[in-house]
């Protein structure tokens, strides 16, 4: 009786997790089978700020070798089987709150809207979104003295959401 329920223990959690979606690496990739290499180029800005496309562009490269098993290099050249083109179209930081003190921002949300799409080597068109928006928020310090510059951060953790949210619409989406 207790070699069974000892049995039954272990086998309902391995009966659990062997159906809660888990997957190996690439497995959920839904890309045509031809396309091996992607490549992603920087992405164009059309804002004023500085570096958030870099940001950006490094956050997808970084995803996409992670997640999936293409062969991913930032350039076309090498004729890859299919090209990531993103634009930066808008970023905006808004005040959130305010410091009744100093009367000034005490944190931003910051919005990126960007435009992505994705084509294969004779331009046929796998993924597009022109408008893909994300947002983050941050706090800004208000003591000038020990003022550390958050946006950078803030900048790279959005990095990090976009690409994270961008690869997966891409590769499970199709």
């Amino acid at each position: 009786m207790r070699r069974t329920l000892l049995l039954a223990l272990i086998s309902l959690p391995l009966a659990v997790l062997s159906a809660c979606g888990y997957h190996t690496l690439g497995a959920a990739t839904h890309l045509p089978a031809n396309v091996k290499s992607l490549a992603i180029p920087l992405f164009a800005s059309r804002t004023t700020t500085y570096h958030t496309e870099t940001a950006l562009t490094n956050a997808v490269l970084h995803e996409f070798n992670a997640r999936t098993r293409l062969r991913v290099v930032p350039n076309t050249s090498g004729d890859p089987d299919a090209i990531l083109r993103g634009t930066l179209l808008q970023e905006v930081a808004t005040p959130l709150t305010y410091n009744s003190e100093t009367v000034q921002a005490s944190s931003y949300l910051l919005t990126i809207v960007a435009s992505v799409t994705l084509t294969t080597r004779d331009g046929r068109v796998l993924y597009e979104n022109k408008n893909y928006v994300f947002r983050e928020q941050y706090q800004s310090t208000t003591d000038l003295p020990t003022m550390i510059d958050e946006n950078p951060a803030a900048i790279e953790r959005l990095s990090r959401s976009f690409a994270h949210a961008l690869v997966a619409d891409v590769i499970e989406s199709l």
